[in-house]
């Protein structure tokens, strides 16, 4: 062990909400690792306490449910910041709902912004949560954390 090395906890500090919204979902057929699913994006909103914006239609959610009922999503959209600027976000996210025990779904996610006001999003790892607003509405809410 590097005990002479400090520990160091990872924190977490909330970026942005975005609620997107879904198109029906296409399916694509199996493959040896299991059923594949795209969910085209429509649009939406995003907003936390230094940016805010809306969710550009003309992105997807690729998704493997694999043969163990595990969904391994790997979504990629751009944002609008209320400035024009559009920044990138590829979300890689992993659902487990067993059944009897409580939901999993946490992802990674790389964010891509142009230089100038939004470029400190480029400057950091990130994380975040994914949940349903169905019955209610045909969309998604994503929390976005940095650690810190």
């Amino acid at each position: 062990m590097a005990g002479a090395v400090p520990l160091v906890l990872p924190r977490t500090e909330f970026v942005y909400e975005a609620v997107c919204d879904l198109a029906p979902t296409m399916m694509l057929g199996d493959s040896p690792l299991g059923e594949r699913r795209m969910v085209p994006i429509t649009g939406g909103t995003f907003e936390g306490p230094r940016i805010r914006g809306t969710v550009l239609p003309g992105g997807a959610d690729r998704q493997l449910v694999r043969h163990d009922g595990v969904r391994q999503l790997d979504a990629l959209y751009e944002l609008r910041a209320e400035d024009g600027a559009v920044i990138t976000v590829r979300n890689r996210v992993l659902v487990d709902d067993p059944q009897g025990g409580p939901r999993y779904a946490f992802s990674t996610l790389e964010i891509t912004a142009p230089e100038g006001p939004h470029a400190w999003l480029n400057r950091g790892v990130y994380v975040g949560t994914l949940d349903s607003l169905r019955p209610a509405r045909a969309a998604v809410c994503i929390r976005v954390y940095k650690v810190v």
